[in-house]
């Protein structure tokens, strides 16, 4: 078979029709040997380039030293959460609208007394820890919104560049007193507001609910925690 990469008219004219693509640029050992070089030091942490300054160019390992300290201040910078931080009406457009570019920020609000908040929030403080590049943040419905209807709690509102992109609104939305980190979990990550390194697998046990199948759980759930409260009364 002729080599496509010889110059011959034949290959021309086969190149003219596009029936054979561009003649490869043939590398010199010394490019290739450079290409190879710089492979190797992107590799490298900051330890193992300091070990290699006697070998390589400074200029070149200063180079490499300033790439990897701003990948490191870089994934620094998207850490910074780690909590649920606490925050009013006044807070909202500095905590949320103006978080900053590309951070995506969860806005969870609650009412004290209710078992499914409570819930929710205990999620939440764990998920904040697991996910330090997102920002949960956290209000009581009606400080932060006046007259926010109990109904509709727990809701969760998920905001990124000031922009909201998904929302979970009403008990219903969480699956109820059922609902696990796992099952929390994976629908923030169905929204995009929290990355993982690999494809995070929806949970076997969670169901995709219907409003009546979501009530008859809610419904189920509640009466459990009734009765629990009342003989917890009754050993009193």
């Amino acid at each position: 078979m002729q080599d496509p990469n010889a110059d011959t008219q034949w290959n021309d004219q086969l190149r003219r029709f596009n029936i054979i693509g561009e003649k490869e640029e043939i590398k010199t050992e010394e490019e290739r040997f450079e290409i190879d070089r710089a492979e190797q030091l992107d590799k490298k942490t900051l330890d193992e380039l300091d070990e290699l300054e006697d070998e390589e160019d400074e200029r070149v390992l200063q180079e490499y030293r300033r790439k990897r300290l701003l990948e490191l201040q870089e994934k620094a910078s998207r850490s910074r959460f780690g909590e649920v931080i606490e925050i009013s009406a006044i807070d909202y457009v500095k905590e949320v609208n103006q978080a900053g570019t590309d951070i995506w920020v969860i806005l969870y609000l609650y009412k004290s007394g209710l078992p499914i908040c409570s819930l929710i929030a205990d999620h939440l403080r764990s998920l904040a820890l697991k996910y330090p590049e997102t920002k949960f943040v956290k209000s009581i419905s009606t400080v932060c919104i006046s007259n926010y209807p109990d109904k509709n709690l727990p809701t969760i509102f998920i905001y990124c560049n000031g922009e909201l992109k998904s929302s979970l609104i009403g008990p219903f939305a969480f699956g109820g007193m059922n609902c696990r980190f796992e099952h929390l979990e994976y629908k923030l990550y169905e929204s995009g507001a929290i990355e993982t390194k690999g494809k995070l697998q929806k949970p076997d046990d969670m169901k995709t609910y219907g409003a009546n199948d979501a009530a008859d759980d809610f419904l189920r759930s509640s009466i459990r925690q009734s009765m629990k409260s009342e003989n917890d009364d009754d050993d009193d």
